[in-house]
């Protein structure tokens, strides 16, 4: 695809290096959005990223490493949305099983707002013939077959996506 075609679609390049339920959001909802756009899009999964193209995700809240999640955490059932816990730092990165818990009080608030999960993202992502690329060094640091992942992905490395990128429109590492 050639920028001086006045014709062409938008380009979209998108790079996801965080498996994270908070950072799995953003390269989903940009891609589908410029998809639905008619955008061309295309999301290169690397590091911590590659794991969202495995057939069953299991994306997390951490707030560690998240210096920006709020002390008071406004989600959760329908009914307690609105009420502001204040949860010490501490209690965030150490009591056993709060991660599962905040994971499952966000999910629950994004299902509470219409918001669609991140597989419903990904299914639309794979509608909108949105390209998936999974990074084949991270594949082999981490010992990835290419059988772990959806079969609607491809498997490239860095010049694969930068020769996608190379004609985009809009670059973001997301």
């Amino acid at each position: 695809m050639s920028k001086s075609d006045p014709n062409a679609p938008k380009r979209l390049a998108l790079i996801a290096s965080k498996g994270t339920l908070d950072w799995a959001y953003p390269p989903f909802i940009l891609a589908t959005a410029a998809g639905a756009m008619g955008w061309e899009v295309g999301i290169f999964f690397t590091f911590f990223g590659l794991p969202l193209l495995k057939p069953v995700l299991t994306t997390q809240v951490t707030p560690i490493g998240n210096p920006a999640m709020p002390m008071k955490m406004p989600f959760g059932p329908e009914g307690f949305q609105g009420i502001n816990w204040p949860i010490p730092q501490m209690v965030m990165t150490n009591v056993p099983g709060f991660n599962a818990l905040a994971t499952t009080l966000m999910k629950q608030t994004f299902e509470n707002k219409g918001v669609a999960s991140i597989e419903e993202l990904r299914q639309m992502a794979i509608e909108l013939d949105v390209r998936m690329i999974g990074c084949q060094m991270t594949m082999d640091v981490f010992g990835f077959k290419r059988e772990d992942f959806i079969k609607e992905c491809e498997i490239g490395g860095a010049a694969t996506f930068l020769e996608y990128a190379a004609d985009a429109d809009v670059q973001l590492f997301v």
